[in-house]
């Protein structure tokens, strides 16, 4: 799978130590323009929807299961492998000295209907809900909260702002250029 992007933490001095290894997987689902996020209203942010990869867990495995939960997702269907990316940051226990946090994103498609998101208690107490945004918009307004430093403002924000730059300039890619009589 390609790298998407390396992101260490400012104040990780070295990614020498104790490493807690984390993985996660996480869905890219578009519907005409629009793309299936989640909107966090503490941290006043989207992201995308996935999560933690458990023990004996495929990412696979673990992608349908964070779709279908957080966002009411039906017949999920991985349509490929997007890419990667790789997180160096502290971690305050004490039993480690930084986390290395891999998430693998995947373009999916899902049935047309959402059904009843069945969110985590933290997820509820924090105002998570599925959304569909324009990714620019979402990439607009992720960027905005990053430039405020607003001190709601999570850790996940540069991965996921990071990703929607690459998703919404695809997109760009995409689009062709405006010559003689286009509009």
């Amino acid at each position: 799978m390609r790298l998407i992007a390396e992101l260490i933490h400012p104040a990780l001095a070295t990614r020498e130590g104790r490493v807690l290894r984390r993985h996660a997987a996480r869905a890219i689902v578009r519907r005409g323009p629009s793309i299936l996020l989640l909107y966090t209203e503490r941290y006043d942010d989207f992201s995308f929807p996935g999560g933690g990869v458990a023990d004996g867990e495929t990412p696979i495995a673990a992608l349908h299961r964070e779709l279908a939960e957080e966002t009411g997702a039906a017949r999920i269907r991985v349509l490929r492998a997007y890419g990667v990316v790789e997180e160096y940051r502290p971690d305050r226990s004490p039993d480690h000295d930084l986390m290395h946090m891999t998430s693998y994103f995947y373009v999916c498609a899902i049935d047309p209907a959402l059904g009843d998101a069945r969110m985590e208690p933290y997820e509820r107490a924090n105002g998570m809900r599925p959304v569909w945004v324009d990714p620019q918009v979402a990439l607009a307004h992720n960027r905005a909260v990053v430039q405020r430093g607003d001190p709601r403002m999570g850790l996940s924000i540069h991965r996921e702002t990071c990703v929607l730059a690459h998703v919404a300039a695809a997109d760009d890619d995409a689009t062709p250029p405006a010559g003689p009589g286009l509009a």
